[in-house]
């Protein structure tokens, strides 16, 4: 769906998305940390744009298909779980 989403926005929303304002933010913090000579903006503007980067790995991922994965893998587990108790515990008589 966030794949749909992006494909039918035009290219100037695209580039002005929070993401890339949010990296340009951290690369103006880093340049002016340069300009400046202050070590704090250094750390501020590299931690701003690492933040946009994971930021636009985390929009990207389908989340959806995601927490499906994660039922059918939880489901999975506890079939194994009750098998394994089961077996431990030996067939139950209800008589």
């Amino acid at each position: 769906m966030a794949e749909n989403d992006q494909k039918d926005k035009p290219l100037a929303e695209k580039l002005l998305s929070m993401v890339t304002l949010l990296f340009l933010v951290g690369l103006f913090s880093l340049c002016s940390g340069f300009y400046t000579g202050e070590p704090m903006q250094y750390f501020w503007g590299v931690m701003i744009m690492g933040g946009s980067v994971v930021l636009h790995f985390v929009r990207k991922k389908d989340w959806k298909k995601h927490w499906e994965e994660q039922e059918d893998l939880k489901k999975r587990h506890d079939a194994v779980r009750a098998r394994e108790r089961e077996m431990r515990n030996g067939p139950k008589d209800d008589q």
